[in-house]
């Protein structure tokens, strides 16, 4: 049944478990659209765009893309790592029987990309860059849970 939409529809898909990671997967599909279409160039200009202050004492001026990597991606690790904490402190994996399985998943999770990547890239000047599958993944597996 389709619902009307009304701001207490918006509302209660925020409040929604779901609403993060369907926010996520949307980004995800707009960008890649954006990234294989006409709108690419202009919207790595975007990305290059500086904002922020500069003054003799505070230079906070940078490009949108340096505000996104190294701003809000640190926003995000400390959600995450946070998250963690409070699942090993108070919740599902406080117990080390509980937490043995979710801790050798995410060995696997940190060590199966990189080396995949190493393998295909060996011996070729990208080989050092076995530590980028390695860290995206973990917005993608928060998603999904």
């Amino acid at each position: 049944m389709l619902r009307r939409f009304n701001i207490s529809t918006f509302r209660e898909f925020f409040r929604s478990t779901a609403s993060g990671s369907t926010l996520l997967f949307a980004c995800v599909i707009v960008s890649l659209l954006i990234a294989n279409s006409p709108l690419a160039e202009a919207f790595n200009r975007l990305l290059q765009y500086e904002t922020g202050i500069h003054t003799d004492h505070i230079h906070l001026r940078y490009s949108s893309l340096t505000w996104i990597n190294d701003g809000l991606m640190a926003v995000f690790f400390l959600m995450v790592g946070l998250e963690i904490k409070r699942s090993l402190v108070a919740g599902e994996l406080s117990s080390v029987k509980k937490a043995v399985l979710p801790v050798f998943a995410a060995l696997g999770g940190v060590l199966a990309p990189a080396i995949i990547y190493s393998v295909i890239n060996y011996n070729t000047p990208t080989a050092h860059g076995w530590g980028i599958p390695m860290a995206t993944d973990i917005a993608f597996a928060l998603a999904v849970i």
